[in-house]
Order: structure tokens, then sequence, then C-alpha cells
């Protein structure tokens, strides 16, 4: 292979040397120092004042910093140039929880693996691909930021040596204090070096600790508060209940961009006594989340993973409801509980424990339904808990003829026949091109065979859902002869009204905070 001769690098360090020496004739002669003007304003265009987006205190400035500042840079020394009074402050960015997260999980690795730490051998994670009817946004990255920033390394101590950083200095970051004093002299040694026009005599830090920018941000609010500018209320966020605090973008390690989800709680009220359920429990309801309230006429049934544990625990109303721990605990961020982040766990359940159950549900034409098994309910997506509505859902469909026609089945899990043969698709819907039983046409079109058929009923779903929410018209009910996506919103305020559902959150998919905590979404003083 050709070696290729480097050529000289005199021209660059020409160049270098002129650059010192402009930089330091500047910073000599104050010329980035801007005072107040001592006469009055003569013009309203006489002053020039630029700001940059605070950079994070969390690490080194990189490229990113230096592409936009050039655009700060060039409109300062322009209009320096024009001869106006240009004034370029500089702020570093040390709130919020990234720094503190960062110092906690140094923490817990040194309490967990020594310091320095010695951690286990990293094993290769294989990537899972799941299918889902609603549509990507395919705009957005695969990795969050700081996943795409830390790269391969697993855990913070890494991260600090991937910044140069020796075992003896990294130990002391495990105090958050300590970014505040690390970084920002690196920030603005760098920022100096590439020549920036600031007055660094107005340069500060983003926290209490800085009391005047404190007051100057409280001194905002306290005025816009008094003008009316700026309410108090609540409202759904993303919230890491270790931290004690919502979780936005930025305190996040996976999840970014990930957003709330509203359900509608179907509340179906189970008929029959509950043994591990103390005398004195009052009504108990199997509680589903629903994107489709206006599907609930058309249910046959409820569907529970029989492996699945489920609990029962009491509400802030009094009743008793059941479903898994994981959407419990979300649902005691909401204001569902007596007391927030508590939960008052009554019993335990497994799935199979809970199959046969007879249950009253909300709008549905079936006096009766009962819980059957399906073996795709998954427990990190809902409640655990699915009504089924086999004319309106391929999946429904699918897994009620299932189990309709495999007797084998049905006694594997305990199911009398009574329980599952009388009940057939009720029309409920009308789609163009689909008909009154939009889901038996779908899977009869794509050939679905079972519901073990996942790509089949995938696709299946993608043409019900979308064509059913815009072109559907309801049949049946209070709100007939409507189109959908005009009436579904006054179906689940009908229900919530009726005290037969409650709106319930989640995140759209699992977030972890930087502090290695799963997030809920709670109902948040904002």
């Amino acid at each position: 292979m050709a070696t290729v001769e480097r050529k000289g690098t005199f021209k660059v360090e020409y160049l270098q040397k002129i650059e010192k020496h402009v930089q330091e004739m500047w910073a000599e002669q104050k010329i980035h120092e801007t005072n107040a003007p001592e006469e009055a304003r003569r013009s309203l265009d006489e002053k020039y004042f630029v700001t940059f987006p605070f950079p994070y205190m969390n690490g080194r400035l990189h490229l990113g910093h230096t592409f936009s500042l050039s655009k700060a840079e060039f409109a300062i020394r322009y209009y320096r140039l024009k001869g106006r009074n240009v004034l370029f402050p500089f702020g570093l960015h040390c709130t919020g929880m990234p720094i503190k997260a960062c110092a906690d999980k140094l923490k817990r690795e040194i309490e967990q693996y020594g310091c320095p730490p010695k951690f286990p051998e990293a094993q290769e994670e294989q990537e899972t691909v799941e299918r889902d009817v609603v549509p990507k946004d395919k705009s957005k990255g695969k990795k969050s930021k700081a996943v795409a920033k830390t790269g391969s390394a697993k855990y913070q101590w890494q991260i600090m040596q991937s910044l140069g950083l020796s075992d003896g200095e990294i130990s002391k970051f495990a105090e958050s204090e300590h970014w505040l004093e690390y970084f920002p002299p690196f920030a603005i040694k760098d920022l100096t070096r590439f020549g920036v026009h600031v007055d660094w005599r107005r340069t500060f830090i983003t926290t209490d600790a800085n009391p005047f920018f404190d007051s100057f941000v409280r001194w905002q609010f306290n005025h816009l508060k008094a003008r009316g500018k700026v309410m108090y209320g609540k409202r759904h966020t993303i919230f890491s209940p270790k931290d004690g605090q919502p979780c936005m973008d930025h305190d996040r390690s996976t999840g970014e961009g990930v957003g709330p989800q509203e359900y509608t709680l179907i509340k179906m009220k189970v008929e029959q006594e509950l043994k591990k359920l103390p005398g004195d429990a009052g009504k108990v309801f199997l509680v589903a989340a629903t994107l489709r309230p206006e599907t609930m006429y058309g249910q046959t049934n409820c569907w529970l993973h029989p492996d699945i544990k489920y609990i029962a625990f009491r509400t802030s109303g009094a009743e008793v409801w059941i479903c898994t721990r994981r959407a419990a605990r979300n649902m005691s961020y909401q204001g569902l509980t007596s007391a927030e982040g508590k939960i008052e766990e009554l019993a335990e359940f497994t799935g199979q424990e809970l199959l046969g159950l007879p249950l009253s549900a909300p709008l549905s034409f079936n006096k009766v339904i009962y819980t059957l098994p399906m073996l795709s309910v998954k427990e990190d997506k809902g409640t655990g808990v699915v009504t089924s509505v086999p004319s309106d859902s391929p999946d429904d469909y699918a897994a009620l003829l299932d189990l309709q026609k495999k007797a084998p089945f049905r006694e594997k899990y305990g199911i009398r026949d009574d329980m599952v043969l009388p009940f057939e698709p009720i029309p409920i819907i009308e789609v163009p091109t689909l008909g009154k039983l939009s889901a038996v046409t779908a899977c009869e079109k794509f050939k679905v065979a079972s519901q073990n058929d996942r790509d089949k009923l995938v696709e299946a779903k993608e043409l019900v859902y979308l064509k059913g929410f815009y072109d559907g018209i309801l049949l049946v009910g209070e709100f007939a002869g409507k189109k959908v996506q005009d009436v579904k919103k006054c179906v689940k305020d009908q229900l919530i009204q009726a005290k037969q559902a409650e709106v319930y959150y989640e995140p759209e998919k699992t977030i972890m905070s930087r502090s290695g905590d799963v997030c809920v979404v709670a109902l948040c003083d904002q």
C-alpha cells in the first residue's frame, strides 16, 4: 500500500500564530466588554444584543456547539463593525436532572462495584423488533441523545473515562457540586480559544448556587403570574418516582421523544366472589385500558394472560380494581389511589386463577361476559386486562374463533362451553368496503387462520383501525348514524360521567431515567 507523505504545516502554524496574536490584542483592548452607555439613547437601533442557548455542563463542548455558535459570532462581529453597541453575555447550564442523575449513578456504581469499580463482563444484547399498527415517525432517530453521546459505554464511570478523566478524578464527580466547579472553566477556556466575542464579566451558571441568576428567574415568574400570563395547575407528564420529578428528554437514558398515551379505563364489574379478597372488599372491577371506547357496545368477553400476575388493590374511590402491578403503579401517581405512589394491595392472582369469571361490561349488549385466556396479552402495555370486540378487532376475532374451535384449549384452562360458544361478533360499526363486521372481513381477506398468524393480523389491524376511525359509522347507541371520529370523545365522556370508566395514562413505550428508574405518567403540579 502506498504511503502518502504529509505536507508541511507551515501555513497552518502561521495562521494560528496570527490568530493567537489577534486574540491577545482583543483581550488587552477589552473590545468584547460592553459597559452601560453614559448618555441617553439617541436611536432605537444603536444597540445589538445576542444570546446563545446555554450549553449543558456535564461534559466538554463539542463541534456541534462550535457550528451553532458561529452564527451568533458572525452577527456580533458584523454589528460591532457597523458601530452598534453590542452585548454578548454567556450562560452555562447546570440545572435539571442530568448532572444529579450522573452523580447518583457514580455513587451507586462505587457502592456496588468498588472504587475504582470492577464491572461484570458485558453481554451482547439482542434487539427485539416489534411490529405495531401505529405508524412510526421515521424522522426520529433510533437512539436517544444520551445513548448517542455515550457510545458503547454502559456505566457512568466508563463514560467519564471516555472524557479522558483518571480514576482518581472520576470519584470526585459522585458529588454533584463538583460538576459545577470542573466543567464551566473548561467551557470558558475553549470558547476563549475559539475567539468568541463574549463579555466574560457577564457569564453565569444557572442554579441557585448563583443567587443573582436565581433571583432573576424568580422575578420573571412572579411578574408573569401577577399579570395572569402563567397559571398553576396539574397535567399528565412523564415522571421518575426515584428522582421525584418530571423526566424530560434530556433526563432520560432511553425513551427520548416518548410521551404519555391516554387510554379510557373500562371498569368491568366482577359478578362472583373472589376468595382471596376480604369479605368487606366491596365492589370489584377488572379494569381494561382501551383506545377505542366507541367499540364497547360489541364486547363479547375479556382477555387475560394465564401466566401474568395481577393484583387487587383499593382505589381512592373505595373500589377494588384488578390489573397488573405495573399498571397499578402508574395509576397510583394519577390520583387513582388514596396516597400518591402508594398501592393498598389486597391480593395477588395469576391470570389462570381469574379465568372464567362472570363480568358485567359497560355498554355491552351481553348481560354477562367471561374472562378467557389469550396468550398474546402483554404485561408491559396497558393493564394486562383486554376487552374483546371481535366485530372490530382482528386479534379478538381470531382468538375467539380459536377457543370456539378447539375444545382441548378450553379444557386446558377450565373454560366451559357456555362461556365461549354462544358468543358471536356484534355489528356495531359499518365501514365502507369492510361492511358491518370489519374484523371478520379483514381476517378473511388476509386469510388469518388463527391468533398465531401475527404478520397477517398486523395487516388486518392496519386496515380495520384506520378505515374504521376515519370512515366508520356507528350503528348502535345514542350516537348511532354518526361518524366514529366525531363521537369517540362523546362515548368516552359518557362512560366517565356514568362512573363506568376513568381516564388513564401510561408512557407510550418504556422510559428509563438517567438514574435507572422506570418512569410512569404522573398527574403533576405545573
